[in-house]
């Protein structure tokens, strides 16, 4: 899968669902106030999705950055025979 076809939408929900699965294990707390994704407040939604979309925009721009250092473009490459 190509990180173009991940949604931040997506991303943020399946994130706050790792989180909150995980928290057991890490500090033991078994609070139940907020667990579901649909029962978070929209406010704290959007700041999750516009976490995610920086996120997916970080990972996309270093990617191309690392492509350009490695790969050189078609017709650019010095063969050394």
């Amino acid at each position: 899968m190509r990180i173009q076809e991940i949604s931040a939408e997506e991303l943020a929900e399946l994130f706050h669902h790792y989180h909150h699965a995980l928290r057991e294990d890490f500090d033991g707390s078994h609070e139940s106030q907020g667990e579901s994704w649909n029962e978070l407040p929209q406010e704290e939604k959007s700041r999750a999705v516009a976490a995610a979309r920086l996120t997916l925009l970080e990972i996309a721009a270093t990617r191309k950055e690392s492509d350009r250092r490695y790969f050189a473009k078609p017709g650019e490459a010095e063969w050394g025979c």
